[in-house]
């Protein structure tokens, strides 16, 4: 079966059949890393470039000789310089003029800190939005056209509004198009439907799920994704489109955790859970995949995971695009000591804590070729959908480890 997971999961099936490739690029790429995100997007870089070298090489594509298509380096180099004060101002140390720029930014990124009025200040999502409308001005006028590549969207949780409440998704969206940024990218956002909020501005929301599984089944080998043996749990209500998908495609049943909420009580900004039902077929026996949008502090999950593993569950994965682990991983690695828990994955979308990532239960799911292909469709303005939906890709690799599992 590793046999087949390995021709699977070729880094080459996320490059399309770009032998009838042949639409002009919309102007040499230029991207700017921010943030967190440097080594993340030097690798992307260096596999645009590959791409593209590799494309050359193969004389299909008429353009790979225009200005700027091919260059080892794409990376555009900026300084967000500090005043005493806290407040800040962007730099660029070279031209972007005519230039098809990508912002990457991680608004999560918390380990970079900067004195205000002589204390040290750990720089916020607020500053990093901050910083990042600073580029777009930085770049506005000059640029031929603005992407911002923002995987975890800032302000996505307050998508919709309660009574008194502000609306800071929608308004920073609407910020974000009246500065021209032509396309944004976000990766698995909390509700789709923000997109309402700017109609005009064209955004892109890219599932991970591929990588996810295909992480999974390279770190599990003897895994058997089949009704019989796995389950997809909902940890609760918000989940559960995104537990469809993934149970949908890999055929296997679904569980959801309904959590019976007392909405007349709010306790540090939240409704706290009087009850939690878990709606399900029986558990006992099948490994299962809770699935979520993010990680937290991971309190949600032990909590879901202890309940299914009472219910006799075998082995127990959990699965979001984001690891934020806002506590620390002590909850999770109580969790994996006490054989709760088996295995995590999130992606390397944005900031880890280094304690996650040397941690022996912990997967990093690499999207670098991803989010690289993803800048190379769009600098030619190529149709998207079979990118930003993998359900075709995660089918042919199921069908793949089936197939393999038959001649084991």
């Amino acid at each position: 079966m590793t046999s087949s997971y390995q021709r699977a999961d070729n880094t080459e099936r996320l490059d399309a059949d770009f032998r009838g490739y042949l639409l002009e690029p919309f102007g040499p790429i230029g991207i700017i890393s921010h943030t967190a995100n440097d080594e993340f997007a030097r690798q992307i870089n260096d596999i645009l470039y590959e791409k593209r070298l590799k494309r050359k090489s193969e004389g299909t594509n008429p353009y790979v000789n225009s200005a700027g298509y091919l260059r080892s380096d794409y990376m555009i180099q900026s300084q967000i310089v500090r005043f005493d004060t806290g407040e800040g101002k962007v730099t660029l140390n070279q031209t972007v003029r005519g230039h098809d720029i990508f912002i990457i930014t991680d608004v999560l990124s918390h380990y970079a800190k900067f004195p205000v009025f002589g204390e040290e200040h750990r720089t916020s999502p607020d500053d990093h939005f901050r910083d990042l409308l600073r580029i777009i001005m930085a770049v506005s006028g000059k640029a031929r056209r603005i992407n911002v590549i923002m995987p975890f969207l800032y302000e996505g949780r307050q998508d919709h509004r309660h009574a008194r409440e502000s609306l800071d998704c929608a308004a920073m969206l609407q910020q974000l198009y009246r500065l021209g940024v032509a396309n944004l990218i976000i990766f698995d956002p909390h509700d789709a439907r923000i997109a309402n909020a700017v109609p005009l501005m064209g955004i892109e929301m890219p599932k991970s799920a591929y990588k996810v599984i295909s992480s999974l089944i390279a770190t599990n080998p003897s895994l058997k994704i089949n009704k019989e043996s796995m389950m997809v749990i909902s940890p609760d209500e918000t989940a559960i489109s995104r537990s469809i998908f993934y149970s949908s495609l890999m055929g296997v049943p679904l569980g959801i955790f309904y959590r019976h909420k007392d909405y007349s009580v709010v306790i540090d900004g939240n409704h706290p859970v009087k009850g939690i039902r878990l709606l399900s077929e029986p558990i006992e026996g099948r490994d299962v995949l809770i699935v979520d949008d993010m990680i937290n502090s991971g309190k949600t999950m032990v909590d879901t995971a202890s309940v299914i593993k009472k219910e006799g569950a075998r082995d127990i994965y959990c699965i979001a695009p984001f690891g934020l682990f806002t506590d620390g991983i002590g909850r999770i690695q109580e969790a994996v000591d006490n054989k709760i828990i088996k295995q995590v994955l999130c992606t390397n979308l944005i900031y880890r804590r280094p304690e996650l990532l040397t941690a022996p239960w912990y997967v990093d799911v690499n999207m670098t070729p991803f989010v690289a292909r993803l800048i190379d469709a769009i600098n030619v303005d190529e149709s998207l959908s079979k990118l930003i939906n993998p359900s075709y890709m995660i089918s042919d690799l199921l069908n793949q480890v089936r197939i393999g599992e038959l001649f084991d």
